[in-house]
């Protein structure tokens, strides 16, 4: 040992001298029976005053030769043996407590190892069995990573984690910290309102997670997110189920809208309460809403510049024209018109014509201007003008019996037989649609939609090909029809002369109501008398005759428009341009067309940069989920479990949260047990490789033991230049939207590059250099680095998680969080290709001798790599400086217990060893410089001893410690 300069001892305590000689550095006299060394130049001359000299005196030899020499060593390995085993009996005796032990006590810490767990352990230990010593009385010695961390979270305490880190993480408050917050820029998603009609679904839960992944990622980045959660509140649906609580008939529209109202708020505090549970960040307390008076003012406005540009308009008028007979109507003529949709294909080519209760119909009576007369009502049943023998029927019951009389009647019935044929149906009611001609408000889409056409080409489109699918539906779409006869809406902002039918609206009138429906909501126009909605000075400014002379109209506003229109009363001014619209893809003929027609016909732009579709949610058999069918998968179950935990266990909002990022968000999305639990599993490996970093990283202080990465060993600078790169690749896939491929990256990155690669190579230097060296500080560096790179990187995707690791980051500030202390700080500095080529080359080499050991332990072999002079070899040299070295870097990345470079291997290699050739492909500057070299490797089966503490073969002694763990043994002693 002492012959190899494996230990050094700060003081030579162990050979101290009772009776020391004087001695002079360097200069010995070989005369002098007590191996005294004496200055003959500067002793003294006259040999009475030499013993008054202090000339150095040791009885160390000045040298030893032939077998004491050989004695000596041997005498020297008992002696540090000894002290060994009474280092060892202290420590069972618990004399002697290690610094790292001293820094690490817990009393429910655990030792672990990244995916490696023991389940066994009463104190969740994890232990790495590979690496651990099999001798007990070296166990102690060994740094393995401790942490308070929990190995894995199920169950309630999975819940009541996430719930305590929601609370003490501040994330309902966070929200409006970052709108606070100094920032060069900002950033707008604008949500789009979910309807306020029912609980909530995993459509929602894909939905508001998407948005809430990629507004986190743009808070860590630094930037000020506008983000304000919203619901559409109007609409026949809510309208329908309130009517259906109140069970009656004959009802005002007020007592309609009251308890639509109230249907729609219950909904909303149920929706919202699970957009919380999800992790979603927003201020719930400044969330928009359609019936919000303040909202439907600003849609007021809209309505009032479309209509000043001639955008939206009335229709109804009569048309001219008539020649020929009815059948059951005397004197009464029809004319006998061509048409395309009737043809001798079916039927006899005559057919009746209906133009108020059919498209063909009217597009016949439009093109030969036929009156467009309506007789059925509201009701589905036959108007007065049908006549007294169909007036009051219902058209699809009674009415239809009345109408084959009267043909009987009138001769005019050749056969009566009933057929089956195809007819259109409600898709909620699953009744007949019954289609009538009415007055009605509509927006001439042909006048806009070349320029939405054309301002669409500039938006940028989340999958390019849902681009096509827009165009295609603004193509075809020639009105908009913006009216609905229902009580529970926004009231189309206008009155009617009373006589002559005229609409009355203009700048006056809109402003005037606009104040009324901001400050009393939109119920007014049904509270107040006519004389406050229609007052003295605005009849004035608008120069017309007596309030009396008027009426208000009773449409109200489609809920399209009511969406539409969000972009007017929500985002900022004054661009009101929101970075991004993200929603499914049934929302490219709905809202996102809403939304840029209104933004066109008033602002001739685009009220958005970018668009995201993403698909429907489906079962796990690709299924559409129907309770008939019992495959509706309730988030609310998904999270906090179904009532047997054996078939639906509480997964946790992460869970929920992994699965919408995993999954291909640009097609249907499928959702089921195997898909949960697989994603719950994944969650669990990533835990358990951030706890291993997390337990080896007890005790480290950043600030003042991290080594700098010119420093560090060319493995770990190749580690940070592997981080750099998945840094750069995780942030361009945020940026993209691509959040499967931020999973993608994450689990290639810490199964390949951590887990099987860089951790398997460092666990030596983790748990077995001292504690302080500076080998094992620069992996230390290293994990924490790369710690903190990936719980940031996960952060928008799991918040919980990436929280509840920042916890237990060493150098952590106080009270600090995740998302309020940026994102990933990888350096360009650690971008080395030079590196990247010594320590590929080195895999590539390691590779060839792994395979010629199938299934056993390399560190059981000794290598010989044999490389001819040149440019791999220097690379490979700058591993291993010496011919031969257990504790190289090369060594290291070997995972060998002896490595030796040479130019050429040695003839005398043993019988048994393992030969092998291989080549390396040298690529630097960007392909200048380019160079192809060969190599052989040679394994042969170690000559030493395993080391019971280390586990390599590098023991001098068969079960004494190899002199690597003999120094650190006896170091932490001293």
């Amino acid at each position: 040992m002492l012959r190899q300069g494996a230990v050094r001892w700060s003081r030579v305590r162990l050979l101290r001298s009772t009776t020391s000689c004087a001695l002079h550095s360097g200069d010995t006299s070989k005369n002098n029976k007590n191996n005294a060394a004496v200055d003959s130049k500067n002793a003294p001359s006259d040999s009475k005053y030499r013993e008054t000299v202090l000339l150095p005196k040791t009885e160390l030899p000045m040298k030893l030769a032939g077998q004491k020499l050989l004695d000596k060593e041997l005498e020297i390995q008992k002696a540090v043996t000894m002290l060994l085993c009474r280092a060892s009996a202290m420590l069972r005796q618990g004399a002697v407590r290690w610094s790292r032990v001293r820094l690490l006590r817990s009393t429910t810490s655990c030792a672990l190892h990244s995916g490696d767990t023991s389940k066994n352990n009463k104190n969740n230990a994890a232990v790495d069995s590979k690496n651990a010593p099999s001798d007990s009385k070296y166990r102690e010695t060994v740094l393995l990573p401790k942490t308070e961390l929990p190995m894995k979270l199920a169950g309630q305490k999975l819940l009541d984690k996430e719930l305590e880190i929601q609370k003490s993480c501040g994330f309902s408050e966070l929200y409006a910290w970052q709108r606070e917050r100094k920032a060069k820029k900002e950033f707008c998603l604008h949500d789009g309102p979910p309807y306020a009609n029912g609980d909530p679904h995993v459509g929602h839960a894909l939905n508001k997670i998407l948005k809430d992944i990629r507004n986190r990622f743009e808070v860590l980045r630094g930037r000020r997110v506008h983000y304000l959660p919203g619901w559409d509140c109007h609409g026949l649906p809510i309208e329908l189920k309130a009517l259906g609580e109140l069970g009656a008939q004959g009802l005002s529209p007020l007592q309609i809208r009251k308890k639509a109202r109230e249907f729609a708020e219950r909904a909303i505090e149920r929706q919202r309460s699970s957009f919380e549970r999800w992790g979603v960040m927003a201020d719930w307390s400044q969330s928009y809403y359609t019936f919000d008076g303040k909202y439907e003012a600003k849609q007021l406005g809209v309505f009032h510049d479309m209509h000043q540009k001639c955008v939206s308009f009335s229709s109804g008028t009569d048309l001219e024209g008539g020649v020929c007979s009815h059948p059951t109507i005397p004197g009464r003529e029809s004319p006998l018109l061509p048409a395309n949709h009737v043809t001798m294909l079916k039927g006899t080519g005559l057919v009746h014509t209906a133009p108020a209760h059919g498209m063909d119909d009217y597009s016949v009576a439009s093109q030969f201007k036929l009156p467009v007369d309506c007789l059925v009502d509201e009701d589905g049943n036959f108007t007065e003008s049908a006549g007294p023998e169909l007036h009051s029927k219902s058209v699809l019951g009674d009415g239809t019996q009345a109408v084959i009389a009267m043909l009987r009647d009138t001769k005019a019935l050749l056969k009566e037989e009933e057929i089956v044929h195809s007819y259109p149906y409600d898709w909620r009611t699953k009744k007949p649609v019954i289609i009538r001609a009415s007055k009605q408000w509509f927006v001439n889409t042909g006048s806009i939609k070349d320029r939405a056409q054309e301002v669409l080409k500039k938006v940028r489109v989340i999958p390019e090909s849902a681009r096509s699918s827009l165009l295609a539906m603004l193509d075809r779409r020639t009105y908009w029809c913006i009216s609905r006869q229902r009580s529970w809406g926004v009231p189309i902002p206008v009155f009617y002369h009373r006589e002559s039918g005229e609409p009355l609206i203009n700048r006056h009138t809109v402003e005037h109501l606009s104040m009324l429906f901001e400050k009393h909501g939109s119920d007014c126009w049904w509270e107040l008398p006519l004389e406050q909605l229609l007052p003295a000075e605005v009849l004035k400014k608008s120069k017309v005759a007596e309030v009396q002379d008027y009426e208000k109209g009773e449409d109200v506003l489609d809920i399209w428009f009511d969406s539409g229109t969000s972009w007017a009363a929500v985002l900022d001014e004054p661009d009101r341009c929101a970075d991004v619209y993200l929603e499914g893809k049934d929302q490219l003929g709905g809202w996102f067309q809403s939304s840029l027609l209104t933004s066109v016909a008033v602002r001739k732009k685009a009220p958005y940069r970018t668009l995201v579709v993403h698909g429907f949610t489906l079962s796990d058999a690709g299924d559409k989920m129907s309770k008939s069918l019992g495959n509706v998968v309730d988030p609310d179950v998904v999270i906090n479990g179904g009532q047997d935990p054996s078939l639906s266990p509480p997964y946790g909002a992460d869970t929920l949260r992994w699965w919408v990022a995993e999954s291909n968000v640009f097609s249907e999305v499928t959702i089921g047990p195997s898909v949960l639990n697989a994603a719950h599993e994944s969650i669990n490996k990533l835990r358990n490789t951030l706890r291993f970093m997390v337990g080896n990283l007890r005790g480290f202080e950043p600030q003042k033991h991290s080594v700098s990465s010119q420093e560090m060993f060319v493995i770990d600078q190749y580690m940070l230049h592997l981080l750099q790169e998945f840094s750069i690749k995780v942030t361009d896939a945020y940026t993209e939207y691509d959040f499967g491929k931020v999973i993608r990256l994450l689990q290639a990155f810490v199964s390949r590059d951590l887990s099987s690669f860089y951790f398997s190579i460092i666990k030596d230097r983790l748990y077995c250099d001292a504690e302080t060296s500076h080998q094992r500080r620069s992996c230390l560096t290293v994990l924490d680095e790369v710690l903190d790179a990936v719980t940031r990187s996960i952060a928008p995707i799991l918040p919980h998680l990436a929280e509840e690791i920042y916890q237990h980051t060493p150098g952590r500030p106080e009270s600090e969080t995740l998302f309020r202390s940026g994102y990933i700080k990888a350096s360009s500095l650690w971008k080395k290709p030079g590196l990247v080529e010594a320590v590929e080359g080195a895999c590539a080499i390691r590779d060839s001798f792994l395979s010629s050991i199938p299934g056993r332990n390399a560190a059981e072999f000794d290598l010989t790599i044999a490389i001819e002079p040149g440019l791999f070899f220097e690379l490979m040299e700058s591993l291993q400086e010496m011919p031969c070295s257990s504790t190289s870097q090369l060594c290291e990345l070997m995972m060998t217990s002896q490595t030796s470079l040479l130019t050429t291997l040695p003839r005398d290699l043993p019988a048994d060893a393992l030969t092998v050739r291989g080549s390396f492909l040298i690529n630097l500057e960007g392909g200048d410089i380019m160079e192809e070299s060969s190599y052989k490797v040679a394994a042969v089966p170690c000559a030493r001893s395993r080391c019971p503490r280390c586990r390599k073969f590098t023991s001098e002694i068969p079960g004494s410690p190899c002199p690597r763990c003999l120094e650190v043994i006896a170091t932490a002693v001293l």
